[in-house]
């Protein structure tokens, strides 16, 4: 675990020449930066450790920091190996020394990279629990019960590292941060407003937040206050389950004086990596060959149309009354089936309509699973992102009776039950769809939260204290749409449909959420057992079919930008831009460096532009035109990559075509933020000026 340190906070920077060495070399990077001999010692034993394949030494005899990697077993004279060194050795290299580090979960590293790639929206996968407190409110207690949780839950004192290969950091503490504000300081609705988008810092911990405020006196309750609790938590951090399971604990902790009782929670976090990584693949692989969408899938929850002119996410909301939830659930059960796949049915049944196609057609639709039910023990009281999002597809035949549809959901999702661990970018993998940037375009979630415990009620109101259920908030969708369902305080079906306005516009969302709970409520209808599809779906021929706006395809290629001319002769700097480097990192670099060098920037839009750039021997397509002439005559072309694009720095570096054309360094960071960043880069780029002579 991490303790403190005086580069604790320090972005590491990492400096590589492909072309350096001579044949019959090993790969040497060396470790810039404030760094002591322990902590380039520690960086050294953590590559040992996690990657036996290599042979590790680390060299202090020229005054720096170098690390030597090496085939193991084969000594130096076998030379720099053809295959590149893995996006895991790499996090490894740019992680700060003495960090604990594990793998992120499939869905963590989904949202993961949505986040970095829209840093510009903080506010998105942000969720919110509000809940009422009435009573007495200890602020100094509430804050201590709190902070014994995250003293206790390793996933409340995690960050996120995302430089090569996506990572949650263990810190040894991270402070949890509640402020309190008055009832005529800040209105509610401004206050979930503000705190939204106000975000999080991914790559420090401390990723849940509380804010309390105090409402006058309720005459109803003899002059009781009230005050309203909002906990605010990164989607890539915990599920609303997770989030549920600590408001639990902290009551414990709030009763007990402040402090929960006993050490850290294990199993945790970590023991589910050790777990995720010790599960064989082989079964998924086959399955996922076969289950995964087809191409030509029915996945879009409108017909094609035009722009919406909107942005931004939208948020509506859709209740079942008591008795049409009753008659839902046991309309569902005599078919063996529960709640959530009679939502499974509608929802297939709408993009079915949406597709406007005719005969029998797969229709496919992202499902969240928790995870809770893994054979990790005690997986169901584990905060955290066990669980994942995967692609359900059923055959929707509008002659068959709906009945069967309901069954064929029923099993899909019992299969797919067993693969919860299994990332969303595995399926697409594993089953071949290359063509494809997503392989649906919803997601439908099925929210089971825990419930308090009576005796935990009853000890708080023996303190005069009450509190409510908390109430979710999603904040954002990475795809069109994501429908939310859960039971609320009076056991209601309660839909929450959070879409994106630029593809789903307000009236199209708000048409699409009311045919569903309108299926919803006919399909229980006593008169309707044995219905066919097509006549389920004739309840809907009054209204028209919602309109989605066409996404763009995934931008590919590089675009080159020249940031500053420098003088004719000078050497190149090119500052490497994917989605995910810092904003304001480069800017703030090109702003502080003083020196001879041409400054440009190769810019990657997306994805799925580097990814393919990089081929399991380095870049598989030569470097743009524009760059390639800005390099030669003896130029060093020096290439920077802030978090993620050191690993595409590196790829570019050791491609042949720049080794042919130029002496070449590759100058790569961890993650940080902006100035630190920049610093780093500046740091690593005055190693490579004193390297070069």
């Amino acid at each position: 675990m991490s303790g403190p340190h005086p580069y604790a906070d320090t972005v590491p920077v990492v400096l590589h020449e492909p072309d350096g060495a001579g044949p019959g070399a090993p790969l040497v990077f060396e470790l810039c930066g404030p760094l002591d001999t322990p902590g380039a010692e520690a960086v050294a034993a953590r590559l040992a450790q996690h990657h036996r394949t290599w042979s590790v030494s680390l060299d202090e005899g020229t005054g720096r920091h170098l690390v030597r990697l090496t085939p193991a077993g084969t000594g130096h004279a076998t030379g720099v190996p053809d295959a590149p060194l893995t996006p895991d050795l790499l996090a490894d290299l740019l992680a700060p020394p003495t960090a604990d580090t594990v793998p992120v979960t499939g869905q963590q590293r989904d949202i993961l990279l949505a986040a970095v790639s829209r840093q510009d929206s903080p506010g998105r996968h942000i969720e919110q629990l509000l809940w009422n407190w009435s009573g007495p409110l200890d602020t100094g207690l509430f804050t201590a019960a709190w902070q014994s949780v995250a003293d206790r839950e390793a996933v409340l004192r995690a960050s996120f590292d995302w430089s090569a290969a996506p990572r949650l950091v263990l810190h040894e503490r991270a402070a949890v941060e509640v402020v309190r504000h008055g009832s005529a300081t800040v209105g509610w609705s401004e206050l979930l407003r503000r705190d939204r988008t106000r975000g999080f810092a991914l790559h420090r911990p401390g990723l849940l937040r509380l804010a309390l405020l105090d409402g006058p006196p309720h005459p109803a309750q003899d002059g009781r206050a009230e005050t309203r609790v909002l906990l605010s938590y990164h989607s890539a951090l915990l599920d609303e389950r997770g989030a549920h399971l600590l408001v639990r604990e902290f009551y414990r902790a709030y009763l007990a004086g402040g402090s929960v009782p006993g050490g850290e929670r294990r199993p945790d976090i970590r023991d589910h990596a050790v777990w995720l990584a010790g599960h064989d693949t082989a079964a998924a692989q086959e399955f996922w060959a076969a289950a995964a969408p087809p191409p030509g899938a029915a996945v879009s929850p409108g017909r094609p149309g035009g722009f919406t002119h909107q942005a931004g996410a939208g948020r509506i909301q859709r209740r079942l009354r008591p008795h049409q939830t009753a008659r839902l659930r046991s309309w569902a059960a005599l078919q063996g089936a529960g709640e959530s796949s009679a939502l499974h049915v509608v929802w297939a049944l709408l993009l079915y309509r949406a597709a406007g196609v005719r005969g029998p057609a797969p229709v496919s639709f992202g499902v969240h699973f928790s995870g809770r039910d893994l054979t990790l023990r005690d997986a169901a009281a584990t905060p955290g992102l066990l669980g994942s999002v995967l692609p359900m597809t059923v055959t929707v035949d509008p002659a068959a009776p709906v009945e069967d549809l309901l069954r064929q959901v029923r099993d899909a999702a019992l299969d797919l039950t067993a693969y919860a661990w299994v990332p969303g970018d595995r399926v697409g993998e594993w089953s071949g769809r290359d063509d494809a940037v997503r392989l649906t375009d919803t997601l439908v979630r099925f929210d089971s939260r825990p419930r308090i415990p009576q005796a935990l009620l009853a000890e708080l109101a023996a303190q005069d204290i009450e509190v409510d259920v908390p109430r979710s908030v999603s904040g954002d969708t990475s795809l069109p749409v994501t429908l939310a369902a859960q039971h609320d305080d009076s056991d209601v079906l309660l839909l929450t449909a959070v879409y994106d306005r630029a593809e789903l516009s307000d009236a199209d969302a708000s048409q699409t959420l009311s045919q569903c709970v309108q299926l919803l409520r006919r399909l229980s209808d006593s008169q309707g057992a044995g219905r066919t599809v097509e006549q389920v779906l004739a309840l809907l021929e009054s209204s028209g079919a919602p309109r989605a706006a066409r996404h763009a395809p995934a931008v590919r290629g590089a675009a080159v930008e020249v940031l500053r001319p420098g003088e004719p002769r000078a050497d190149v700097i090119c500052l490497v831009t994917v989605p995910g480097v810092p904003p304001g990192a480069y800017e703030a670099l090109v702003r502080a460096h003083e020196g001879p060098e041409r400054v440009v920037s190769l810019s990657f839009a997306s994805f799925a532009s580097f990814a393919s750039f990089e081929g399991p021997g380095g870049p598989a397509d030569p470097l743009p035109p524009a760059l390639r002439e800005l390099v030669g005559g003896g130029r060093r072309l020096v290439l920077c990559g802030c978090g993620p694009a050191g690993r595409v720095a590196y790829g570019i570096g050791r491609g042949t075509p720049v080794r042919s054309a130029a002496a070449t360094t590759v100058v790569m960071t961890g993650t940080g933020g902006a100035e630190a960043s920049a610093r780093a880069l500046a740091r690593g780029l005055r190693s490579a000026r004193a390297r070069s002579g």
